[in-house]
């Protein structure tokens, strides 16, 4: 490897959004994430809900309720066939 144009690995202290932290080695003193292994939903078994910087509200404003009502028009209605 050549050296002086590779970044320096470092101990990195892992901060989550839950408030669990661990140290590990990255390139980067600290990292912030929004899930870990401590709250993930696959690994406590339990269901959360997790909205990405507001999505389900610009969903909801976008479409609003109107866009479920439109789904149901065609449920057990036939098409005009034989």
């Amino acid at each position: 490897m050549k050296k002086g144009i590779h970044p320096d690995y470092v101990e990195a202290k892992v901060t989550c959004a839950c408030g669990n932290s661990f140290v590990t080695r990255a390139t980067v003193p600290e990292i912030k994430v929004d899930i870990c292994n401590a709250c993930h939903p696959f690994y406590t078994g339990k269901q959360k809900y997790v909205d990405t910087t507001g999505r389900v509200e610009r969903f909801q404003k976008k479409f609003g309720s109107e866009y479920f009502r439109k789904s149901g028009k065609a449920k057990g209605k036939p098409t005009g066939g034989k």
